[in-house]
């Protein structure tokens, strides 16, 4: 493990984000379409702040700098969060689910959506983080790359088991050991997002696709095939359909992905690669099969009757928002309270009903179901047990590995 890792940013890295920022994750909006789970949408200033000169760590991976915690006497703790990313009342001048905390419990929650990237909100509160101090965030929410970088760096606190029960003993199997925070010492999912496979009925005959090697090997379905412009989406579903695990790959079985990709890109299979601009040729028919993710094709099925989807039998790929306290945060039980409480069935049906992503939480079908019940029988939201164990996750990337993978990439891609 390197005691220093320099944040700044390959051209090949750097062109990702930009792509992302035009069509891609990050140029989506929650409710309406499914959010950026890798890199984000960057202001000027985000991009040249990541181009900069790296930071040192504060301490090693997993000895976050410890800190007073002032929860005892403090009855409050500071939340940052996505837009759009927890339940409103139908005012909405209330968020239900955190009124009923602050009343059990007496601690008062000043949520703030104050990250609307990945990237842009790391260089907020990087300079904090680097130098030891306060960001005056007790909890955040970030993505599964953002927040291995953050406990790599030593920045992220080790989470007391003995206050988190019910995160414990709910957390769905397929989230519990990621590979970048072994046993979920610093971390929990807020939400989990998954890569499926959607198809057109009327475009492809009323024929299931249910395949990525389908998608690239068809002739029925040739020059009307996309794939993901995100480099994590497209390469990894590819390596699932070959039979190797995203987790757990080697530079050779990325090769050997990309050869693959770039056959269908030179027999004209692949039509193009898109970002989230995918979802009006695909409801028009433009497209007739594509890889897509699970927030869109429950927003496609709501308008188009024609939309379905496919779990790959070789699997697909999951990735996901995660609860961190920072480095320095001045009220750290009190963030594990909340993290807890969200793991309780009732308000983790809540808040899955409301924004409609994966629920990481086990055992919560049944309080779904008293609220929609075609909530709690939709496997985009609640996997079956059989679904979840289809899930992968792609691989932690050293910094080296993800400017390697990305110039490959942008190169199949014509990037």
């Amino acid at each position: 493990m390197e005691q220093y890792e320099p944040d700044s940013l390959s051209a090949a890295q750097l062109a990702a984000m930009r792509r992302s920022l035009t069509n891609g994750r990050g140029a989506l909006t929650r409710r309406s379409m499914l959010r950026a789970t890798g890199v984000g949408a960057l202001t000027a200033g985000g991009l040249a702040s990541l181009s900069a000169c790296g930071i040192p760590p504060a301490k090693r991976e997993g000895q976050g700098p410890a800190s007073t915690d002032f929860s005892d006497r403090e009855k409050r703790l500071t939340f940052s969060n996505w837009t759009q990313y927890i339940d409103i009342s139908d005012d909405e001048k209330s968020r239900p689910t955190l009124e009923a905390f602050t009343g059990r419990t007496g601690i008062t929650v000043k949520y703030t959506e104050d990250i609307n990237d990945n990237v842009e909100f790391f260089g907020k509160i990087k300079p904090q983080l680097a130098a030891g101090q306060d960001t005056g965030r007790d909890l955040i929410c970030v993505t599964d790359w953002l927040a291995a970088r953050i406990i790599r760096l030593g920045w992220a606190q080790k989470l007391d088991a003995a206050n988190l029960p019910h995160a414990y003993a709910h957390l769905s199997a397929q989230f519990r050991r990621p590979d970048w925070d072994p046993g979920r010492a610093h971390s929990y999912p807020w939400t989990g997002i998954s890569t499926v496979i959607a198809y057109n009925t009327r475009a492809t005959g009323g024929r299931k696709v249910d395949s990525v090697s389908q998608l690239l090997d068809d002739p029925r379905l040739k020059g009307r095939v996309a794939f993901l412009s995100e480099m994590r989406d497209s390469v990894g579903m590819t390596l699932i359909d070959m039979g190797k695990d995203p987790g757990t790959f080697t530079d050779a079985d990325f090769d050997a992905a990309v050869g693959r990709l770039q056959k269908g890109v030179t027999t004209r299979q692949i039509r193009r690669f898109t970002g989230n601009d995918y979802t009006a040729d695909l409801s028009k028919g433009d497209l007739a099969a594509c890889l897509a993710w699970a927030g869109d094709v429950i927003q496609l099925q709501a308008d188009n009757p024609d939309i379905a989807f496919a779990i790959p039998s070789a699997g697909y790929l999951t990735s996901s928002d995660n609860l961190l306290v920072p480095s320095g945060a001045r009220h750290k039980a009190n963030a594990e309270k909340l993290i807890d409480y969200y793991y309780e069935l009732p308000v983790a049906a809540r808040l899955a009903a409301y924004i409609n992503y994966v629920c990481p939480v086990d055992g919560v079908r049944g309080e779904l179901a008293r609220i929609d019940p075609s909530l709690a029988a939709n496997p985009l939201i609640l996997p079956d047990r059989a679904m979840a164990a289809k899930s992968r996750a792609f691989r932690s990337l050293s910094s080296a590995e993800e400017t390697a993978y990305e110039e490959k990439f942008a190169k199949l891609i014509g990037a």
